[in-house]
């Protein structure tokens, strides 16, 4: 048999794909090198609770089209982010909120908060994120709550990254602490797995099957969503990620921090953020499942997470690009192969949209 469509990667984009051309008539076999569908949304359900395997993933949009299209697959709860920063055992709000400068200062208003920052901010056009981030929040937050856990994170002085990629952080002068300002917001009950069975319920798929290994059955087209340096044997130079892995436990207790996501923003501990998994979807389990993550130095062999948006790499993604476009019937999406920071509500447009252009080709 010989497959109109071989999909790489069972993640949101390659599932998706699958799901729309297998509508439209068409053959099509999804191949992934992990042992589970799902990509980095796959939750393992671990003591009745739903464990995030690859970190944290909250589903939120202010596209009523793309909430109602996942809405289909899973029933959502109306989990909202808010996670607490711990720094040196002091806790403050996350997103910059009127709680973190009133933890900070003491300050009870938004004006009070605005010219505490104004007098500490960095007031000429920013060219990196220690610069983006002291023209946001001033010097004191940006001490306390962002050097450290950047530092971590990414394995870099803040000097050395691109400002857009603290403009992520919201920044209010409420009192609200919602990470978040879509609309829609949520996390399925019972984890994001059952997405994914759904959406390759009737397709062909081979687990623990590298595109780059092992032999396949003949095909017309494929869609590629892994690495993009990678497919072409790295000619160009290796692309920089950013890369993490967990430890994780059971702990015999009902609740062990009371939140889902404490980041710790200190340098001197060695892990970024601890995860307390039932707090995403609780059903008042007896026992909780933590996980403490740990940045990881990215390297060929160790797994991409996060592509490094810097005008260095960015250049480099655009030789692969060019030479991406030169293929025929070779298609690349989603975060690694696109190299970019799509969101899951993102990657979901951006599949339809690919679809629906594919259907239009043929017609």
């Amino acid at each position: 048999m010989t497959y109109d469509y071989l999909i790489v990667g069972s993640g949101f984009f390659g599932s998706i794909c699958a799901h729309e051309l297998k509508k439209h008539g068409h053959k099509v076999l999804v191949i992934e090198k992990r042992n589970h569908i799902g990509g980095n949304c796959y939750t393992k359900n671990i003591e009745d609770i739903n464990v995030h395997v690859y970190g944290p993933h909250i589903f939120h949009t202010n596209d009523k089209r793309i909430w109602d299209w996942i809405n289909q697959f899973a029933d959502f709860n109306n989990f909202r982010y808010t996670p607490v920063a711990n720094y040196e055992g002091e806790l403050y709000s996350l997103p910059f909120s009127m709680w973190t400068f009133n933890k900070l200062w003491g300050v009870k208003t938004p004006d009070e908060a605005k010219g505490k920052i104004a007098k500490q901010r960095f007031i000429d056009k920013p060219i990196n994120l220690e610069e983006q981030a002291l023209s946001l929040v001033g010097k004191d937050v940006y001490e306390k709550l962002i050097k450290g856990y950047t530092k971590k994170q990414w394995m870099k002085d803040p000097k050395q990254l691109p400002a857009s990629i603290i403009k992520r952080l919201p920044v209010r002068f409420t009192w609200d602490n919602n990470y978040f300002n879509d609309r829609y917001q949520g996390i399925p009950i019972g984890g994001y797995t059952q997405i994914f069975e759904k959406l390759l319920d009737g397709i062909d798929v081979k687990l623990n099957t590298d595109y780059f290994v092992d032999q396949l059955p003949k095909h017309n087209k494929v869609i590629y969503t892994g690495p993009i340096d990678k497919f072409f044997d790295y000619r160009y130079g290796d692309l920089e990620y950013k890369s993490v892995e967990w430890t994780s436990i059971i702990k015999d207790v009902k609740d062990w921090q009371g939140i889902a996501v404490m980041n710790y923003t200190s340098e001197d501990i060695p892990y970024t953020r601890l995860i307390e998994h039932k707090h995403f979807d609780n059903q008042n389990q007896d026992k909780t499942y933590l996980s403490w993550e740990y940045p990881k130095e990215y390297k060929r062999g160790v797994e991409p997470f996060y592509p490094v948006n810097d005008i260095h790499n960015n250049n480099i993604y655009n030789k692969y690009k060019k030479l991406a476009n030169e293929l025929k019937d070779v298609y690349f999406g989603g975060r690694l192969a696109e190299y970019k920071y799509y969101d899951m509500h993102q990657i979901i447009a951006s599949a339809l949209t690919f679809v629906k252009k594919q259907m239009l080709l043929k017609k």
